[in-house]
């Protein structure tokens, strides 16, 4: 077997350099070092690395040097776990960063409920459950919450003061609407097969308004209101009741 010294002659017979232009040498443990790291797919530590370099290179002089190399550059040699690897240079990690979006799929009574608020608005959890015949959970509504399409508008003058619901911006913007005048009415909604074509007489879709001053039966929020809201056990129940029960929608 050739020795190093050897080999680096006979590259350097086999390509020869312009002499003008000053290249330095860069020892063959080092790029023999350098192609295991980059070639590993996991950390690799010190005894496996000496392993596969020739025999008598000194591979923790080797993995310092080749450190000190790589320190000034984007891509650095860093020893996790007493096993060495090649890692981004800790300075230019936000160029890594992924924004990914997660979907996730609301569930029938979640649909029903943002359904009921938007057309229905300002509503409270009692009205959601008196036009849905069933108890709306309170993870319901809290899943409704965190995606922004609904808030707490205020609380309706009767008694208990139940918080009234309404949509928001996010929720215009999701769906792609100017205004929530913009939402299907009775005829698009049969035309979609939404709605039942036999539908019992004086059956109505009401029309949302996109006033967000309170009504006369409101009033404003108190202060802590939403954080009341956030955590209010999940059987917390409100005002009102229900014929039935959504069970573990939500």
């Amino acid at each position: 077997m050739a020795s190093l010294a050897e080999k680096r002659m006979e590259d350097a017979e086999d390509h020869p350099i312009d002499q003008n232009i000053e290249v330095e040498a860069r020892p063959e443990e080092l790029r023999l070092l350098e192609a295991l790291l980059f070639a590993s797919a996991e950390p690799i530590d010190q005894a496996t690395l000496a392993k596969r370099m020739p025999d008598g290179v000194d591979v923790k002089a080797a993995l310092a040097q080749l450190q000190a190399e790589y320190a000034p550059r984007g891509v650095n040699l860093v020893r996790v776990a007493n096993k060495w690897t090649f890692r981004t240079a800790g300075d230019l990690s936000w160029l890594m960063t992924r924004e990914s979006t997660e979907t996730r799929r609301l569930s029938r009574a979640a649909i029903e409920v943002l359904a009921i608020i938007a057309y229905h608005q300002p509503v409270t959890r009692a009205e959601i459950e008196e036009i849905r015949g069933v108890i709306t959970s309170k993870g319901t509504l809290d899943v409704l919450l965190e995606t922004g399409w609904i808030r707490p508008r205020g609380r309706r003058k009767t008694p208990g003061r139940p918080l009234t619901f309404g949509t928001t911006e996010a929720f215009l913007s999701q769906f792609s609407l100017e205004a929530l005048g913009d939402l299907p009415g009775l005829e698009e909604l049969k035309g979609t097969g939404l709605l039942d074509s036999r539908l019992p007489s004086g059956f109505s879709v009401p029309t949302p308004s996109d006033d967000v001053a309170l009504r006369e039966d409101e009033d404003p929020l108190d202060a802590g209101d939403t954080l009341e809201l956030l955590l209010a056990p999940a059987a917390d129940p409100e005002e009102g009741g229900g014929t039935g029960s959504e069970g573990s929608a939500g």
